[in-house]
């Protein structure tokens, strides 16, 4: 919290160093440092709960009952042997997917396994192993008849005592393999390793009847498919055979197997193809017996008169009648009776050739004919054929429509029934992909309680709340332990700590040069010819939040001080309401600073010397009704300036802030302000509170000066021991 606001800062003097009376924080501890410090002041609570702690954790581990672990290992392969070729209905796990090694240990801590390994083990009806566990005989699961449990508790019996083996179960996977650890812990050696060796055993079983209730759900939907598929299949044909009755569509069955096998063919699309076949035959076969029947309309040159034989002999027989009429033409005449028979031969034989040759030319003409007819009438089938095809491939738009729907249904029928018989040789061989490593042997000695583990926990467990309750007592402390946080908490230049005395009075203190309370006072004097440029402010105020914080000792010390460094030095009693520097001088305060506020002038009359000190000092005077009406007039500054005028300096002994007006009335008079604070005496909430009414009444706040400050009680030590101490201060 920033104590003081730019707008608050009282202005210094012009010509003086640019020392902040109030800053706003001192310089941040590190961390560590400050960690340190709080562990430090509260030590002993820490220590006090680590001792706390190990005593509890030592009574705790030798009460605890020693407990047994038994461990079964067993691996756990990504994928099964394959015994057959055929898959199950499983998915295939692959190399890296790590959730199926993640379900397995899943599965490893599932209730239904810790449920079968009790029924297994019996530990259902056993009342020593409910006694063992500590289990609460008062449910009613547990109620007895004649000795036994009664049977409608058991599902419950059964879930409580598969839960007792859970808790007590653990699933220890080995980094970077396939092995895992089945551990239980219990406090009989023997049912451990029971437990263990059944968990594992278990497990496999429940895996194998995983995996065969998996392949037969499997074939039960397949065979619910196949059923299905079945039935779809026997529509569709059904449809396909009607549709073909009612459009009059044959076909004829597929041809051959396998990949050779074709798809069936219609009557018509046959017969269509041998018409067709036939009619090509009968053309080629009309245009040769064509080309024959033109050739044979040249006489004498038909190839089919060259080629027959009854022709060629009668040519033959008239060209030997013709040699032989030209021999006797040689020597007789046509009417030679010899000749003329030749001549007659020859005329026969010409006739003979002729009427042959006319034969074979109707022939040739008649096979034309034919040839030619028996084209035209394959060729009008033909063509009413094609008109029957063009028909029936309308008519076979739909029942090709219902031979695909027929082929489909086959084709997924036959697919599930190969897939059925598959699962159901795969189902049958039983495969397993878990497999026990080593079973748990009888353990030999306690895994717990652990002595030396259970007092390092209780150590660090004690350390934490030692910690904690460091940290909140910390947190909840406000009180200013060291000289550190005069400047961290409060704001406030540190101008010096003082040591408390005890055993010998401030005053006493003060005149053994030796005393480390000079020397305490002696370096807030050197700290204070640092605040302004003429070296230690001529007039200076003493004040603090509440009584007895030691600010008239304060006073006191820096007047001594001042005096002994042949300053002139007068020290004014400014608490009017509970005076203490006549105390000090051995006089009463009949006179003194009252009555100069009050009008009296003469100032002599109102100081007494402090021969042994080496100061004057003036008293607060008679105590008057309201001492912050004297001080609200001008009176107090004329003191300050007429003392000033005698003195080097004047050191007021102001009253404390909280609760009054006299201290920020008596700190605006002044040149600075000293504030003291008592160490581990007062909260920083309550200082910071009378800083800030000092500052509103536009105080110049030198610097704190902390008091009575033991060093064995501070955050840390600084190297020595105050040893004295001084009384009780009034001021």
């Amino acid at each position: 919290m920033n104590l003081v606001s730019p707008t608050l800062r009282p202005a210094t003097p012009a010509g003086t160093p640019n020392l902040p009376a109030v800053v706003a924080g001192g310089d941040a501890i590190p961390a560590i440092r400050q960690y340190l410090r709080i562990a430090l002041r509260w030590r002993y609570v820490i220590i006090g709960s680590v001792v706390a702690c190990a005593i509890l954790g030592l009574v705790i581990t030798l009460l605890m009952t020693p407990k047994f672990t038994a461990a079964a290992t067993i691996e756990i392969s990504r994928e099964a042997s394959q015994v057959t070729n055929f898959q199950g209905v499983e998915r295939e796990t692959s190399v890296a997917d790590q959730e199926f090694y993640q379900t397995q240990y899943g599965l490893l801590r599932s209730r239904v396994l810790a449920e079968r390994v009790a029924a297994q083990l019996r530990l259902v009806d056993n009342k020593a192993f409910y006694k063992q566990f500590g289990v609460d005989q008062d449910n009613p699961a547990f109620r007895e008849v004649n000795g036994r449990y009664v049977p409608a508790g058991r599902a419950e019996r059964q879930r409580i005592a598969g839960e007792i083996l859970i808790k007590n179960v653990a699933v220890e996977p080995t980094r970077l393999s396939r092995l895992v650890a089945i551990k239980f812990t219990s406090a009989g050696a023997v049912f451990s390793q029971k437990v263990a060796n059944a968990w594992a055993e278990n497990f496999i079983q429940t895996n194998l009847e995983r995996k065969v209730q998996a392949t037969s759900y499997g074939r039960n939907l397949l065979q619910r498919e196949l059923g299905q598929a079945k039935e779809r299949l026997d529509e569709s044909q059904r449809q396909l055979v009607t549709y073909a009755e009612q459009q009059r569509i044959i076909n004829l069955p597929a041809q051959g197997s396998g990949e050779n096998q074709t798809a069936e063919r219609s009557i018509v699309a046959d017969e269509l193809a041998s018409l067709n076949a036939a009619l090509s035959q009968a053309t080629a076969d009309r245009i040769q017996a064509e080309a024959r029947f033109r050739e044979a309309g040249r006489a004498g040159s038909s190839a089919e008169a060259l080629r027959n034989q009854a022709i060629n002999m009668l040519r033959q027989r008239r060209a030997e009648a013709a040699a032989d009429y030209q021999k006797l033409m040689v020597q007789f005449e046509p009417d030679y009776p010899p000749a003329r028979a030749l001549q007659s031969q020859i005329d026969q034989l010409d006739r003979s050739i002729a009427r042959e040759e006319s034969r074979v030319s109707g022939s040739v003409q008649a096979e034309y004919r034919q040839a030619a007819e028996r084209e035209n009438g394959l060729r009008q089938r033909v063509e009413g054929l094609k008109s029957n095809y063009l028909d029936l491939r309308r008519r076979s738009i739909q029942y090709n429509i219902y031979q695909q729907e027929v082929d489909t249904n086959r084709a997924l029928y036959d697919g599930l029934l190969q897939r059925f018989k598959e699962i159901g040789v795969a189902g049958g061989v039983g495969v397993n992909n878990v497999a026990i490593v080593d079973p748990a042997d009888v353990p030999q000695k306690p895994s717990s309680p652990r002595m030396l583990i259970n007092l390092a926990i209780a150590l660090l467990a004690g350390l934490a709340i030692g910690g904690g309750l460091a940290f909140a007592l910390e947190q909840m402390d406000e009180a200013i332990a060291d000289p550190s946080e005069v400047e961290r908490r409060l704001g406030l230049p540190l101008l010096g700590s003082v040591p408390k005395v005890e055993g010998v009075a401030p005053r006493d203190a003060l005149l053994d040069r030796k005393s480390d309370l000079v020397d305490a006072y002696l370096a807030i004097q050197t700290s204070l010819a640092f605040t302004t440029e003429h070296g230690v402010p001529r007039s200076l105020a003493v004040t603090s939040t509440r009584p007895a914080e030691g600010k008239s000792t304060t006073a006191l010390a820096l007047a001594t001080m001042l005096a002994r460094a042949h300053k002139t030095v007068i020290l004014v009693d400014g608490d009017m309401r509970s005076p203490s520097v006549h105390h000090l001088g051995g006089v009463d305060h009949d006179r003194g600073l009252s009555n100069y506020l009050a009008g009296q002038e003469d100032i002599g009359q109102l100081t007494f010397e402090m021969q042994d000190l080496g100061l004057t000092a003036m008293s607060a005077g008679p105590i008057p009704p309201n001492a912050a009406e004297l001080l609200t007039g001008h009176r107090l500054q004329q003191l300050v300036a007429k003392l000033l005028e005698t003195f080097d300096h004047v050191v007021i002994d102001s009253p404390p802030v909280m609760g009054l007006a006299d201290a920020p009335l008596i700190a605006s008079r002044v040149e600075g302000v000293v504030y003291a604070v008592e160490s581990h005496g007062i909260r920083s909430s309550i200082v910071k509170t009378a800083l800030q009414r000092l500052l509103l009444a536009n105080a110049h706040i030198l610097g704190g000066v902390l008091t009575k400050f033991e060093a064995r009680k501070a955050h840390y030590g600084y190297g020595y021991e105050y040893g004295y101490g001084y009384g009780r201060d009034k001021g």
